[in-house]
């Protein structure tokens, strides 16, 4: 079992401080950005409730409900998430009520071993309205040995009534020092790191993943197609075609709101500034229209001459 990274042994600790005191509320709440491995810390202390022979704040590993937990098989324990559609094509965007009534009335039944029963819900935010009622219920009426943990990178997506009933475990970003030397321990070389770690404003998780699947290298190449479309040395249909062309479209938008704001961090006139960061904003509305069933390339080609629009402001004649 891998180790975890210091902010989710944080959390952790938390977690199994509070159950062994007594204080483990039945519904939890872990929250905090995406890629920091809310998830992992769920599921590893799910193992460490059922475990039947754990010592301190460690599952043994060796015990029957441990063997069962990583062999996936454990009856007390259940991981909600999406399921394929009726067709069977793909997975659902969404968490229905049937799977909410599943998990209540399977946290109504004794624990097979007797210990406790867990469930982990991810994404919780996914969650839709009329499974989000039934899961309120379920959270009405706690029962004693019956954990739910909701994991979700947006919290505020659920409803208030939701959050009022969860205890908050909340993973943060670290300090610099820690995510450099963290991605460092994963195998990156020190220059990459930091600088996949100031292009991802800190954040680790995602500066790992950018420097493993070549996000950063995406980086590097949106940055150079906006700077030709700035010049004009491309047109916006040209570089829209390129953007849509694979599945990377909505990284490189994300990448292109985040290129925007430091450019806009560089400028003295406040007009042109904020015309950066209105573009920024129009970057992630495209990002959203991309889930829709409206035409990639025609939603880059609106933004990106929205962005050759703006080479004609203050920025060109502060030049």
């Amino acid at each position: 079992m891998s180790t975890l990274a210091p902010w989710q042994q944080r959390a952790y600790a938390r977690m199994a401080d509070a159950f062994a005191a007594g204080r483990l509320g039945h519904a939890q709440l872990i929250c905090g950005p995406a890629r920091l491995g809310k998830r992992e810390v769920a599921v590893r202390m799910a193992r460490r409730v059922l475990c039947e022979a754990a010592s301190g704040d460690v599952a043994c590993g060796a015990c029957r409900s441990c063997r069962l937990f990583d062999a996936g098989t454990h009856p007390d324990y259940r991981f909600v998430s999406f399921i394929p559609n009726r067709e069977g094509t793909k997975l659902r965007t969404e968490i229905v009520i049937d799977q909410m009534r599943e998990l209540a009335a399977q946290l109504a039944l004794t624990p097979q071993f007797g210990r406790a029963q867990v469930a982990v819900v991810d994404p919780a935010d996914a969650i839709n309205h009329a499974a989000a009622n039934a899961l309120l219920k379920t959270l009405e009426e706690p029962v004693p040995g019956r954990y739910l943990w909701l994991v979700s990178a947006h919290p505020m997506r659920l409803p208030a009534t939701i959050r009022s009933r969860c205890q908050r475990i909340e993973l943060r970003l670290p300090p610099a020092d820690e995510a450099a030397a963290w991605l460092s321990a994963q195998g990156h070389a020190m220059a990459d790191a930091a600088e996949a770690l100031q292009a991802a404003r800190g954040h680790p998780g995602l500066a790992d993943d950018w420097l493993r699947a070549g996000g950063l290298s995406l980086r590097k190449a949106v940055a150079a197609d906006l700077q030709r479309l700035w010049k004009g040395e491309a047109a916006p249909a040209e570089i829209a075609q390129q953007w849509a062309a694979d599945e990377h479209a909505d990284l490189r938008l994300r990448h292109a709101a985040d290129l925007a704001v430091e450019r806009a961090a560089g400028l003295t006139d406040p007009r042109h500034a904020r015309s950066l960061a209105a573009w920024f904003d129009r970057a992630n509305r495209s990002r959203d229209l991309l889930r829709t069933t409206v035409r990639a390339d025609l939603v880059l080609v609106e933004l990106l001459v929205a962005w050759r629009a703006l080479r004609g402001g203050p920025e060109k004649r502060e030049r």
